[in-house]
């Protein structure tokens, strides 16, 4: 590339998308609305100093005497009042008058004028009304087309009708875009994996000496805030080009062909701004696969839209140096022909990060708010298996939010703890009156949960259990996993299986009941028993073999079963039977540690939360001894109670 033409970039890098036309237009615009107001104010002027009278009462007063002088126009008279007309006059709104008449009546009229010695005279033509009557329509016609079409050729050839074909999309400059490789973590390969597209644009003819072709897409398929908007922009920053997004559903509105006009619009504005990065976000908007079982037909505007895009990608070339990055969370019903090489011909998987990369994450969101010592964000990482960085985000601002709202200096660990609880399950609902019986089954069920997932060796170790409702729930044990699971084998599955029945098992021993409490617990431990049975070949009676339900057929949209009626029925004994021996094995542990769920529960009744070492207390016999709720309740109190000038700190009794 020339110098010429490098300098050319760099001025059309800083230049806006759409080039404005002068502004010598402005002052025809206020001639328009200066004309049309003075003309409807003059008309308006001579409408109120006007009485319009009728025929006969015209006649009328001219044989009474009570007209002073007239004019004689065309179609109309137009006159005055004597003094003494004016007076004997019902109506009194005007000292003059109109009336209308036939032009072939004059003769007549000044016949009757001459007769009463009235003053007349023919009027003047008016022949600026006359003229604005005739140039009214015109100018209206002229003023309308002026703010529909040139007002706004600014934004395009057709003005604003023809402005539904521009692109909507939105270009970051280089000076705009201020997030690096160091603004994310927790997807180490990715980042590696994109190297190389900004080694291409910040140095395409080291490419161009071996021969090699850079890829022209890049499709960034995870979960929801996983990062893949992030990490477009990341690489736009990186390489500091300019960074045009838009999302798919912006491309498709009420009018056919409008997509394809804004894909094409779109195109040509980046090669304008290259080298540069174009984040089509959510592609699978209009990228979805063709065929009967997902369009209405061939015409349908999201094809075209499809189609537009699939023709732009194939008409770069090797200089072009755009770079086309998409992100959707369902790459499996992208059609083939958007993924094949050529368009989007890598793809780059963005998963959900792991223990290490939520510290990571957790610290980057960390240096705007300010830590507490006792912060462990290590700890928060283990305890958010499963969390996106969205996810983790919100955990900091949440807890950031609460320090503030408690008039904290920074953020502490109980902050940090109550966030992640809050974005996961809800808000705790302490206002929520909940009956003493309804608390009594509550408290037994999380004991039953605790106990059950404590002496098992092989399910993950216990973090803390509350029985303060949050969310839909009435209270909820919580588990802290040592390390992200990527095998689910057969003992941590039965092993959870077992948890998730301790809390009714425990309501079936101290309680004389079972209640509807156990409907998640119930559906978790049955669905886990049918992916052992069904997808992971865990049943010794069927064997490694694959029974899970298929995906609905692409162009007919049927499902059927790959198995038999009979196999079908095995399935279901063999879940029984999982399910069976897990309940019974809980009941077992439940019956021989009755002495220490009956005080975890008392203790639940009376502290609400417990976390895992407080709960290792109690199983090992001890006696827990701490202040409840409401001591600290009653002791805030009193501290707000206290005059603003005594400095002294409430205490509290250590015999609570």
């Amino acid at each position: 590339m020339s110098q010429k033409k490098k300098q050319n970039n760099k001025q059309n890098a800083n230049k806006p998308n759409n080039p404005q036309m002068p502004r010598a237009g402005m002052p025809l615009k206020w001639i328009f609305i200066g004309v049309i107001v003075i003309m409807l104010l003059t008309m308006l002027n001579q409408h109120q100093k006007l009485d319009e009278i009728k025929n006969n009462e015209f006649e009328q007063y001219i044989a009474n005497g009570m007209i002073k002088s007239v004019e004689v126009g065309e179609r109309e008279i137009t006159g005055i009042f004597t003094p003494t007309g004016q007076q004997a006059r019902p109506a009194k709104s005007a000292k003059g008058f109109k009336v209308y008449y036939q032009p072939d009546m004059i003769g007549e009229i000044t016949a009757k004028l001459r007769t009463a010695g009235v003053e007349w005279s023919v009027a003047s033509p008016q022949i600026w009304l006359q003229l604005f009557n005739w140039l009214l329509p015109l100018l209206l016609m002229v003023a309308f087309f002026y703010f529909l079409f040139v007002r706004n050729v600014k934004n395009g050839a057709g003005g604003m009708l023809m402005n539904f074909g521009r692109s909507k999309h939105k270009m970051h400059g280089k000076e705009q875009m201020k997030v690096t490789f160091d603004d994310v973590a927790g997807i180490e390969e990715a980042k590696e994996e994109v190297a190389e597209i900004i080694e291409f644009l910040k140095h395409p003819k080291k490419f161009s000496k071996i021969g090699g072709r850079i890829p022209r897409g890049v499709l960034l398929v995870g979960p929801p805030g996983c990062g893949k908007t992030l990490l477009a922009k990341a690489i736009a920053g990186q390489a500091n080009v300019p960074f045009f997004s838009i999302s798919g559903s912006d491309f498709v509105e009420m009018f056919v062909g409008v997509g394809a006009s804004r894909v094409r619009d779109l195109f040509k504005s980046a090669k304008d701004n290259s080298p540069c990065i174009i984040f089509l976000d959510e592609i699978d908007a209009i990228g979805k696969k063709r065929g009967p079982g997902f369009v209405s037909g061939g015409h349908d505007e999201r094809e075209q839209t499809l189609n537009a895009i699939l023709v732009e990608m194939d008409g770069f070339d090797t200089n072009d140096q755009v770079i086309v990055m998409a992100a959707t969370n369902r790459g499996d019903i992208l059609d083939k022909a958007l993924t094949r090489p050529g368009r989007f011909d890598r793809q780059v998987y963005i998963p959900l990060p792991d223990v290490k990369g939520r510290t990571e994450i957790l610290k980057i969101h960390a240096r705007k708010v300010r830590m507490g010592p006792d912060v462990d964000l290590e700890v928060i990482a283990r305890g958010t298996p499963m969390f996106s960085g969205a996810d983790l985000e919100a955990i900091i601002n949440e807890a950031a939010i609460s320090a503030t709202m408690n008039n904290k200096e920074f953020v502490e660990m109980e902050d940090l703890e109550e966030a992640r609880d809050k974005v996961r399950w809800g808000r705790q609902k302490r206002s929520r009156t909940v009956d003493q019986a309804d608390k009594k089954i509550t408290a037994f069920h999380e004991a039953g949960h605790t106990l059950v997932q404590s002496l098992l060796k092989d399910a993950d170790p216990l973090h803390k259990v509350s029985i303060i409702p949050r969310g839909p729930m009435g209270g909820a044990t919580f588990s802290l996993p040592e390390k992200d699971r990527t095998h689910y084998t057969k003992k941590y599955c039965i092993a959870e299986i077992q948890v998730c029945f301790g809390g009714r098992i425990a309501e079936e021993i101290f309680c004389d009941d079972i209640s509807s409490g156990a409907q998640a617990d119930i559906k978790m431990a049955t669905a886990l028993a049918r992916e052992m049975v069904q997808t992971w070949g865990m049943s010794a009676e069927l064997g490694p073999i694959d029974y899970s339900p298929q995906t609905p057929d692409m162009y007919t949209g049927m499902m059927g079963a790959e198995y038999s009626q009979k196999t079908a029925e095995i399935i279901d004994v063999e879940v029984k039977k999982i399910l069976d021996q897990a309940y019974k094995a809980a009941k077992e542990i439940i019956e021989n540690n009755k002495e220490k769920l009956q005080a975890i529960a008392d203790t639940l009744l009376k502290y609400e939360t417990l976390d895992a070492s407080e709960v290792k207390i109690i199983l090992d016999g001890g006696i827990l001894n701490k202040p409840t709720v409401g001591d600290l309740l009653k002791a805030e109190q009193e501290k707000s109670a206290k005059p603003a000038d005594d400095k002294t700190p409430p205490t509290v009794s250590s015999e609570q």
